[in-house]
């Protein structure tokens, strides 16, 4: 099989050219040096029917598109827009950090410039509305608008009601909110990132969700982790994306992949992987360490909303901080102390009037920090840079994962292993240290929350590939340093850093952080745009 980019036609030397002339109409024989061939016209139509004829034909992306961007796409990332071209009704289970994002964007985009589709709804956490999906859209596609569905409902329907975006992009639990108008809209193409969510089908996110896409064509489904708690979990997500492929009640799928092991425990069947590899389909899945051409290391940012206690400690300390600053409290020897003031809030921190720590709920951010975890599928490293909140942040993670000594899965299905948590401080003494990192590198241990100043130079930690950055630290030895236990010779795999943030203190505080820049005058900084804002 040929290409012709010139001509966009397929050129094919078959045995017997009618196979392909009695079904394909605008097939047309021709003869080339006493050969007879078969031009096809190189249409996504064609290359369907062609596929379903045994034969591997590509989709007409990959030769006449002109993948608009800053970056030529990665190889995952060609196959997974192709992939996506071809089919409308499908499964994207690549690993967090492979771009499937920009695949769905670029896909989207070689469909809408044929005339295959209008209008895409894209449906995500919350942290990924703004800085990762609007983002994309933004840095790479000029003639694209984007409407990032936020807000009240009044702000939202407004929105949706606005014929003038291309793409709207909402958050899982904001359908709900605005269900009536979503369907109005009448969308060609719905994404569903991290659909994991909508696992269980008695809720009334994923009713929602069922009532939203139900008579939309295009449904593609993205997720790293389709069946974070049990291989059941697969069910609610095929009866939305594919119903056809599995049996119409819970119980008799349950059967199908679990067996009870007494009255109230159920345990995966040997050949579960099997059954929900067969249910979730059509798919595609790349794993980081078969992407080669990936970048060594991946800075990404999630935003999480901080909550009304945060709110309101954040802006008092602010307000205190701004008198200050303008009193002329503050010096290039204390701005460190005040910035940091700002950074423990809205990693859940604040100081009572007798100097005690006061936790403040911050819900969202554990959720998110779980969220990465469970998409990581290995060993990962949770940053945080203040002792007063680290041993929350472990105990609370050891309870979101690991709830009463169920167990959790991974994508391959092939071990059900709950994440095991280690903690690493100042205050943990060397030959616990090093039994930690022991059991971390070689041994049990899935998780480690630690304080990144606790970490000694030269130390490996190449088992993991994943950072979460809980907040941010003020140093930028320190932040480099933490992050190269992992970015060190020994590791195998691309690395994936995740920088969590709330506040324009921790945005400031990142950017720097990654671009390499003094953290001097950071906090001046910081207290102009919270003045002007």
């Amino acid at each position: 099989m040929i290409v012709s980019a010139a001509t966009k036609k397929l050129v094919l030397n078959l045995k017997n050219p009618g196979r392909v002339t009695t079904v394909i109409p605008s097939a047309r024989v021709f003869q080339f040096k006493g050969q007879p061939l078969v031009a096809v016209p190189h249409r996504l139509d064609e290359v369907r029917v062609l596929r379903n004829l045994g034969m591997n034909a590509p989709s007409p992306i990959l030769h006449h598109y002109k993948w608009p961007g800053r970056h030529d796409p990665f190889h995952a990332q060609r196959m997974t827009a192709q992939f996506l071209t071809l089919h409308a009704r499908a499964f994207v289970l690549n690993d967090m950090g492979t771009g499937k994002t920009l695949a769905a964007l670029w896909a989207y985009d070689y469909l809408r410039r044929i005339g295959r589709v209008r209008k895409m709804l894209v449906i995500a956490p919350l942290s990924t509305l703004e800085r990762t999906w609007a983002d994309e859209v933004f840095e790479n596609f000029a003639d694209l608008r984007v409407g990032v569905v936020y807000g009240d409902k009044a702000r939202r329907v407004k929105m949706l009601a606005d014929d003038g975006y291309d793409i709207y992009i909402i958050n899982h639990h904001g359908i709900s909110v605005v269900e009536a108008a979503l369907i109005a809209r009448e969308f060609d193409v719905v994404v569903v990132d991290e659909g994991a969510i909508f696992r269980n089908s008695q809720t009334k996110l994923w009713k929602t969700l069922e009532r939203i896409v139900r008579s939309i064509p295009r449904i593609w489904w993205m997720t790293g982790t389709p069946t974070p708690n049990a291989p059941t979990d697969a069910w609610a997500q095929c009866r939305i994306v594919c119903p056809e492929r599995v049996p119409k009640y819970f119980g008799k799928f349950r059967d199908m992949v679990m067996r009870a092991q007494g009255p109230f425990r159920w345990v995966a069947r040997s050949g579960a992987t099997e059954t929900i590899h067969d249910a979730m389909q059509p798919a595609i899945r790349f794993t980081r360490d078969e992407c080669v051409d990936l970048p060594p290391a991946m800075f990404v940012t999630r935003e999480v909303a901080m909550t009304p206690e945060q709110t309101t400690a954040y802006k008092a300390m602010m307000t205190q901080l701004h008198m200050e600053y303008q009193g002329g409290q503050v010096t290039a020897v204390n701005e460190a102390v005040k910035l940091s003031k700002l950074l423990q809030i809205a990693c859940g921190v604040v100081y009572g009037r007798r100097g005690e720590e006061i936790v403040l709920p911050n819900a969202p951010r554990i959720s998110e920090v779980v969220r990465i975890i469970e998409e990581a599928h290995t060993k990962t490293i949770v940053f945080v840079p203040y002792k007063s909140v680290l041993r929350y942040v472990a105990e609370e993670l050891s309870k979101a994962l690991d709830p009463v000594g169920t167990v959790n899965s991974a994508l391959s299905y092939s071990s059900w292993m709950s994440p095991r948590i280690g903690m690493i401080s100042g205050d943990v003494s060397a030959a616990e240290r090093a039994r930690i990192f022991h059991a971390f590198q070689k041994g049990d241990i899935d998780v480690l929350v630690a304080q990144p100043a606790a970490m000694s130079h030269g130390l490996t930690l190449t088992a993991a590939n994943t950072i979460v950055w809980y907040g941010p630290t003020l140093s930028n030895e320190t932040y480099l340093q933490a992050n190269a236990r992992i970015t060190r010779p020994g590791q195998k795999h691309s690395q994936f850093i995740i920088n969590i943030e709330s506040s324009t203190a921790e945005r400031a505080a990142f950017r720097r952080l990654v671009n390499k820049q003094k953290m001097q005058g950071l906090f001046l900084q910081i207290v102009e745009a919270e003045t002007e804002t």
